[in-house]
């Protein structure tokens, strides 16, 4: 039997719909140091289903924690993990075990159930941690605690959206969230400008690249022609999950792919062969050659990750050119993204600022 495909909303998140009967949906609000985002992902069959419940802590530390959620449509709870579990009508508390009961600020917990269903499955509309709903950002009191976390973005900002292929554009730049990897999770972007914005993702440990959520310039002209290609960057970035924070960089019509990896977080590696090292545009880089099948790649591995700066792409294209690796080519949109392998639990990815110039 094949799985039910469903899209569902809490509060003002969108769903987002990704692989075999997945639903997810991203929570959000706020109070004074304490706050709480929820991802809910379900996996359906007639008359029985899997969820599973991502909970961040964007408040304080909590020691102890409980979740809660009313199911609308008669749905029980049969077996669960990560948490103990009790239901009384619909219902549904989850408590910490003794080995999770610390849920530092930021951190996840990842209690998941198996359930039954009649007639519909609807995914809960709220849910509260210790009593505080959960919608994903943190209202500062009349006595924030020093060093608490600011809100979060995607609880205010201008633009968000949870769909596979969302887009927005502001400034000449366009965001795109740009899910296209099997068995990718849920994914939320958001955006106050095309210099200030971000994804939240929930990337199950599995191979292969789940995502490249990104901020696009169309640059449209030929190599002789250009004087100058700059960008600059500043990236807030987690330190676990498998990622990389990369611009992507496209030439004729998508024949070439040059990418320049500024940093880079667990099993992820480039295509293609190491070809040389190389100072160029500003940064020292492993330089990889290669091919995915449909266009050449060419991937530029910083030797060091970093996180602000500025990179010549001008520089890094002729590069390419003097060793006759390409010729004049046409240089079409530069990227700017998060390229996510696992993000399990939920991890934020903040682009602080952003911008490319050429002339």
């Amino acid at each position: 039997m094949r799985p039910v495909f469903k899209r569902a909303a809490i509060g003002l998140t969108a769903v987002l719909v990704s692989g075999a009967g997945l639903v997810a949906i991203a929570a959000t609000q706020a109070s004074a140091a304490t706050g709480c985002r929820v991802a809910y992902t379900v996996n359906e069959w007639p008359g029985g289903f899997t969820g599973n419940v991502a909970v961040t802590n964007l408040g304080d530390p909590l020691n102890g924690w409980r979740l809660e959620w009313t199911f609308a449509n008669g749905q029980t709870v049969t077996q669960g993990w990560n948490g103990v579990f009790s239901q009384n009508g619909s219902r549904v508390t989850v408590t910490n075990e003794s080995w999770n009961a610390g849920l530092g600020t930021n951190a996840t917990v990842t209690p998941g159930f198996n359930g039954t269903w009649t007639g519909t499955n609807s995914a809960p509309t709220s849910f509260t941690i210790n009593g505080v709903v959960c919608t994903g950002s943190t209202v500062p009191g009349p006595s924030p605690t020093a060093g608490s976390p600011s809100p979060s973005p995607s609880g205010g900002a201008v633009w968000t959206s949870s769909e596979q292929w969302g887009t927005w554009t502001n400034g000449g730049y366009t965001l795109y969230n740009n899910i296209w990897g099997s068995g990718a999770g849920p994914q939320t972007i958001w955006a106050n400008s095309f210099s200030d914005w971000g994804v939240w993702a929930n990337h199950p440990n599995t191979g292969g690249v789940k995502s490249y959520p990104n901020c696009t310039r169309a640059v449209n002209r030929t190599l002789s022609s250009l004087r100058s290609l700059t960008s600059t960057f500043n990236v807030t970035v987690p330190n676990s999950g498998a990622y990389t924070t990369a611009y992507d960089i496209w030439a004729n019509n998508h024949a070439y792919e040059i990418m320049l990896w500024l940093n880079k977080t667990g099993p992820v590696g480039p295509l293609g062969s190491l070809q040389t090292t190389a100072t160029v545009g500003g940064h020292t880089w492993q330089v990889y050659s290669g091919s995915n099948g449909s266009n050449a790649v060419f991937s530029f591995i910083r030797t060091s990750n970093t996180s602000a700066g500025s990179v010549d792409i001008l520089a890094v294209l002729n590069w390419i050119r003097d060793r006759g690796w390409f010729g004049d080519v046409t240089v079409g949109d530069v990227q700017l993204g998060y390229e996510i392998t696992s993000s399990s639990g939920g991890l934020n990815f903040t682009t602080n600022s952003f911008s490319v110039s050429f002339s």
